[in-house]
């Protein structure tokens, strides 16, 4: 009987050995440790944190408040959903207030001057010898001052920088307060360098990808999903675990000036190509999922802009005051979800919906039924918590645009305040306002100072309870997408890592691939594509007026060829001489007559309303509606923003006489023509002057260049409608996508939704069937 309690004794104490065996090993490099949890999660720390190892189980954890015990929020096998509740529970008032804000745009480094500078120990970053690495005084200030955690990265001068960045800015963090990680974020960054050389060993700064409207153009989720895959993985070896995309309005008005950013004007491919980025982004699989698809290759998505901008009144843009109004006359305010609800919201990949939601600076012109605001989608209870929350059950983060709570200082200047509809409110009203219709986080505001009084504004209305309560609310969703991405178990990265993932060939590759798949056939008048190669080539210079950018920014103008010469001269020979050339390749730009306003007409006894042309030539808006659906301005004494009878020319519209003119130079030979465009577009100009028309979306020249000469099938399809002429595009409703008679060519093909050539012909194929296309 002894012998027997005796090795009951020794299994009871051998288990507890074996139950409590060290589970866990460490690895120093540098400042930084890694620690390996056998079948837990990798820890990351900086050994000049002060972050001490808490074991507990056999298994190390960090001690990221340095309390010397494991709480909840530190506990790597707990639910996201529990130690975002414990760690919320733990801020303070002012802690919550600084991961409700969202930084401004920060290029790494710091640029010496305009809005987004910033100094090294005083001076810029030239004069101070600071490693491009180095934290800026001003980033110092709102990650230790503020407890900003959310920092929106721009630029930065490659991988490895962006990388070693991410890493001092984590060491910084995780050494103050209770070691929150920064949720560093990016807008898209995947972008074509048009002159860009491809070849089977290409690597680069990061890989690169058609634009938006490119991406839909393939109409293949599949496509777009891969992107999103891609995407994510250079994302975190950037530091970067949170996306501000994908933008995914539907682009039902023509003339708008972010038009390009969207997936099209149909809600269904908006909503098909809104899943598959989301779903490529958020999810990671294998060894790098942490939970329910989540893990360290995920990025958080930051869906925008609900509930739609795309129906700005005129065309015009919400980044400014004379475009703060989005309208609706065809009734069709509930159409314009449908990429978030049917898309964002309904993801196929286990993460469920977008991790984020970024409202749109627009005014929905009467289209609060409960409260009859007219105030800017941030501000307005019925746009958030009405719908978004209650009628669509979305629980995620929902953040402002950037400068939403700024004051308005000119009606036509970019970079400015956007508190539409709310101007008489102070700077803590407005917070305070955006906080109660259900927003959680402030983009563009380093400074926590407002949040705080909007909370105090909270407590003299409803009590400390209730605001604690509200605050903690919004915490817990914000804390979440940082748990969720392992952040808080290792937010670092390996800076030669980073060097050899970003960019890599097989990332380039699918990039270039899938600028093959954007590209859009128009016209092929009596199969003269593909064309030979190494025949001779004309290819006049496109000429660029003076003129502003989208940031009102003033550009130089220039005479120049559009495409580099040295990858023209890979498939052709180039002459000056119309008269020895084969062909002529004619490379021009969508036309742009502005953004539909300008001071000079004010100053000429005008409203300074005028229209946006769609084609080159003068247009005169004859059509226009005699009085504007919306209007009204702090800085105007009217509001009739009618631009009824006025005149535009494009900016650009000797890109016109480009095409023209190399017609007649060419003498009955062929003309092909490139257009990268950005918007639909007037066709009626120079259709019947082109033999060939291949469109893009921004991909590189060589990409164009493959297509023309037959190394690949164009097979991409329009997303949008090409208007026959601006009498239509100004008759047709903002709010109401397909509503346009379209462009049909001397060929008598119409410029339809779904359409697009291939070598046989016109495109019908399961997807122009999937989408219903004419």
């Amino acid at each position: 009987m002894r012998k027997i309690k005796l090795s009951i004794t020794l299994c009871l104490v051998l288990q507890a050995a074996l139950l409590h065996a060290q589970n866990w090993s460490e690895k120093i490099n540098g400042t930084l440790s890694t620690v390996t949890n056998k079948n837990g999660q990798t820890l990351g720390y900086s050994t000049s944190s002060g972050v001490k190892l808490i074991i507990v189980d056999g298994f190390a954890f960090k001690d990221l408040n340095k309390n010397g015990k494991l709480d909840k929020y530190e506990d790597w096998r707990l639910s996201a959903d529990v130690r975002a509740k414990d760690l919320a529970s733990q801020m303070s008032v002012e802690q919550i207030a600084g991961l409700m804000l969202y930084s401004r745009h920060q290029p790494i480094p710091t640029a010496p001057t305009g809005p987004f500078a910033g100094t090294y120990n005083g001076k810029s970053f030239a004069e101070s010898g600071a490693n491009a690495s180095d934290l800026s005084d001003q980033q110092k200030t709102f990650l230790t001052k503020d407890n900003v955690r959310h920092v929106l990265v721009t630029s930065v001068k490659s991988p490895e920088v962006a990388a070693e960045w991410n890493n001092n800015v984590q060491a910084l963090t995780e050494s103050i307060g209770l070691g929150i990680p920064a949720n560093n974020s990016s807008d898209p960054r995947h972008g074509t360098i048009a002159n860009a050389e491809f070849n089977a060993g290409a690597g680069g700064a990061i890989s690169m990808w058609p634009g938006s409207l490119g991406l839909a153009a393939t109409f293949d989720p599949a496509v777009v999903k891969q992107f999103g895959h891609i995407a994510a993985q250079e994302y975190r070896a950037l530091g970067i675990a949170t996306a501000l995309s994908p933008q995914i309005d539907m682009a039902s008005e023509p003339r708008w000036n972010r038009f390009s950013g969207t997936f099209g004007e149909d809600p269904k491919l908006a909503a098909d190509m809104a899943r598959a980025y989301i779903d490529g982004f958020q999810t990671s699989t294998g060894d790098k999922e942490i939970k329910d698809g989540w893990g360290y290759n995920s990025v958080n998505a930051m869906v925008k802009h609900w509930p739609g901008g795309g129906s700005g009144e005129g065309g015009r843009d919400a980044h400014y005051g004379f475009g703060k109004y989005a309208v609706y006359p065809g009734n069709n305010f509930a159409q314009h979800q449908v990429p978030f609800t049917e898309g964002a919201f309904k993801l196929e990949g286990k993460t469920g919906m977008a991790a984020a939601v970024m409202p749109y600076y627009t005014i929905s012109w009467n289209q609060d039924t409960k409260n009859h605001e007219n105030v800017a989608n941030n501000y307005n209870s019925y746009i958030i918590t009405d719908l978004l929350r209650k009628k669509y059950h979305y629980d995620g983060v929902v953040c402002t645009d950037w400068l939403v709570t700024g004051d308005e200082t000119a009606v036509d200047i970019f970079i400015t305040g956007k508190s539409w509809g709310v101007d008489s409110l102070t700077l803590a009203q407005r917070h305070y306002k955006i906080l109660m219709a259900g927003v959680d986080q402030f983009g563009g505001n380093n400074d926590a100072a407002p949040v705080i009084e909007a909370y105090n504004i909270g407590v003299r209305e409803h009590g400390e309870k209730f605001m604690r309560a509200r605050f903690e609310e919004s915490a817990v969703r914000l804390l979440k997408n940082i748990f969720r991405t392992g952040l808080f178990e290792n937010p670092y990265v390996d800076p030669e890592i980073s060097k050899s993932l970003v960019g890599n060939p097989e990332f380039m590759k699918a990039g270039y691939d899938a600028q093959l798949k954007s590209m859009v056939l128009l016209k092929n008048k009596n199969n003269v594509l593909p064309l030979q190669k190494n025949k001779t080539v004309y290819v006049p210079k496109q000429f660029t007026p003076a003129g502003r950018n989208f940031l009102g920014m003033e550009t130089p103008e220039k005479l120049d060829y559009p495409v580099s010469l040295n990858i023209i001269k890979k498939y052709f020979n180039v002459t000056d001489n119309p008269d020895e050339a084969d062909y002529a390749l004619v490379f021009i730009n969508s036309p742009n007559s502005g953004l539909g306003y300008k001071a000079d007409d004010v100053k000429a006894g005008g409203n300074g309303y005028l229209p946006i042309s769609l084609q080159y030539g003068p247009y005169t808006a004859t059509d226009a509606r005699a009085t504007s659906i919306a209007g009204g301005d702090k800085f105007e004494k009217f509001t009739n923003r009618s631009y009824k009878g006025k005149t535009v020319t494009a900016i650009n519209t000797t890109d016109l006489a480009m095409v023209t003119e190399t017609f007649t130079k060419m003498k009955g030979k062929p003309v092909i023509v490139s257009v990268n465009v950005s918007n639909p577009m007037v066709f009626s100009e120079f259709e019947k002057d082109a033999n060939a028309i291949l469109v893009n979306f921004g991909v590189q020249a060589q990409a164009i260049l493959d297509i023309l000469t037959g190394n690949a099938e164009p097979s991409g399809l329009l997303p949008f409608q090409m208007p026959a002429n601006m009498q239509v595009v100004e008759k047709q409703n903002e709010d109401v996508p397909h509503d346009m008679q379209c462009y049909k060519d001397s060929q008598g093909n119409v410029y339809d939704f779904g359409y697009g050539l291939n070598w046989k012909g016109v495109i019908k194929d399961a997807r122009t069937t999937k989408y219903k296309v004419k």
